[in-house]
Order: C-alpha cells, then structure tokens, then sequence
C-alpha cells in the first residue's frame, strides 16, 4: 500500500502534469514509460539496531560521567534501557538511520525495491518489453530508472544513471515535479530514437504515478 508520505509528495495538480507528461512522452515511441514514488525502499533494520545501541552507549557514558559511578554493573543496565527510547528515535526520525546503513546497503535496497515494484507493477507485461520505469524512493532521495529488456538491448542499462541522477538532485533542491516531468521528456527522446512509434502502438501501462 503506498505510504501516505509518497501519496501527498505531489499535489494532485502535480500529479497531473506527471500523467500528462508521460503521455506526451510516449506520443513518438513505442516504449512504454511508468512513474513511481515510494516512501522508502527498505526499513533498514540492522542500522536501526545499530544506530540505537552506540546511541545508547554514548549517552549512558556520559550519563556515568556525570553521576561519577562509572563502573560495568551500573553502564551496563543503563545502556540497556537507553536502548529502547533510542529505538523509538530512529523510529520517529528514519533516516538517521540512514547514516549507520551504509552508502552501498542504500544504492542496493533502492534498486532492489525498483526491479521489485517493475514486476510487481506487471510492467514486464508489454508486448515488445519496452517498458520503462521511473522510481522515486523519498526516504534516501534516490532515484532508478529501470528498463525491460527489450529496452536493454538497444540502450545500455547505465546510459539512464545521469537522468537518475539529476532527479535526484532535483528531488532534493525541493523540484521534484519540475524535474520529473523534465527526464520524462528526456526519456521519451530517448525511446523515440531508439523505438519509434507503430502504427498499431497501444498505451499498454498506467500513465497515473503509481505507488
């Protein structure tokens, strides 16, 4: 179910120029482009674990410090009930936790999500695989853009990293929908090259952001 984060990231004014952008897009192609925004690609568990056990060791050594007993039987215990409310923190704010993950967990979770949402969206169902899918995840402010591999056999599965990219950074400068709507025409130049559009061309995939 989408989040309800990823469901008010655009407003419903927004949400149209994507809808009317990727028709727009897909008018000269063949290819088959789908938008999608998530809340996050992962819960990121073990660097919640670990992000609220080192905050609690270092809050309960500071806590020892100041009550001046510091001693194993005493930091012991205390970091253990620090250990839930530093919990409930990384809880309430997710992407602290996004500094104990690691760079590389990230990138794989967020492209594991999108290779996930592609066919869970069934938009591997096209008829000459030419679906191509734009994927958004909040939390890490990433962006993949992934292709069916009628897409792939033409253009390189890297040429789409620089598109992603600028999302990205669109999506943090706070011009998401600009720069979204934006790298749908980008990529519908780049199906229109590669796929033209056939006489018998059917709008085969949603062109409302999916989530």
């Amino acid at each position: 179910m989408e989040s309800e984060k990823a469901r008010d990231f655009f407003t419903p004014d927004e949400r149209d120029r994507i809808s009317l952008a990727v028709m727009a897009a897909e008018r000269t192609t063949s290819g088959e482009i789908a938008t999608m925004v998530v809340d996050e690609s992962d819960g990121y568990p073990e660097a919640a674990t670990l992000g609220a056990i080192l905050t609690a060791a270092l809050v309960g050594c500071i806590v020892s410090i100041l009550i001046q007993h510091v001693t194993i039987w005493s930091y012991v215990p205390l970091v253990c009930v620090l250990y839930f409310p530093a919990r409930l923190l990384f809880t309430a704010f997710p992407g602290v936790k996004l500094s104990f993950a690691g760079r590389r967990r990230v990138e794989e979770a967020v492209r594991e999500r999108a290779v996930r949402a592609f066919y869970e969206k069934g938009l591997y169902k096209t008829r000459e695989e030419t679906g191509i899918l734009i994927f958004l995840s909040l939390l890490e402010h990433k962006v993949w853009i992934l292709g069916d591999r009628g897409i792939n056999e033409k253009i390189p599965a890297g040429s789409w990293q620089t598109l992603a990219s600028e999302l990205a950074a669109g999506i943090r400068e706070g011009r998401a929908c600009d720069a979204l709507v934006d790298i749908i025409g980008r990529c519908g130049a780049v199906l229109s090259e590669n796929f033209p559009i056939r006489e018998d061309d059917k709008d085969e995939l949603s062109n409302e952001l999916l989530g």
